[in-house]
């Protein structure tokens, strides 16, 4: 085994030493918090949960699928496969994923809130640069 090898085959430090630090990743992910929060109203099938977050911006059917299956192995999301023709797949939010969910909207919209002031900082702090 060469250095490189035994280095790739080890956990990320961080992940390691700090394990939730993967899952807090998949809930503030772009496409985590907008399909999180969006669940919290009621189950979706896939197409209509792409069509629903991508009000915003598109998602493609990969990405979503992605992310659907990394908060369902999470324990976030629930995925219901009815063995029907046309297959018919619903997404819900599980306990965990509601609680989840309610934490990021309110993140959501706090800073919805105070996006002014951020803009502010954000003038301030560029027009510092610029005399800088």
């Amino acid at each position: 085994m060469t250095v490189s090898d035994e280095v790739a085959s080890r956990p990320a430090v961080g992940e390691a030493m700090c394990p939730y630090r993967l899952v807090l990743e998949h809930v503030t992910s772009r496409w985590g918090v907008l399909v999180l929060i969006e669940l919290l109203d009621r189950p979706y099938r896939f197409s209509e949960l792409r069509r629903a977050v991508g009000q915003v911006k598109l998602v493609s059917e990969k990405m979503l699928a992605q992310t659907l299956q990394t908060l369902e192995r999470d324990g976030f999301v629930y995925r219901d496969a009815k063995p029907v023709i046309p297959p018919r797949v619903d997404y819900s939010l599980t306990d965990l994923g509601r609680e989840a969910a309610e934490q990021v909207r309110g993140l959501a919209l706090w800073t919805e809130s105070r996006m002014g002031e951020v803009e502010k900082a954000r003038e301030a702090y560029d027009t510092a640069k610029e005399r800088g």
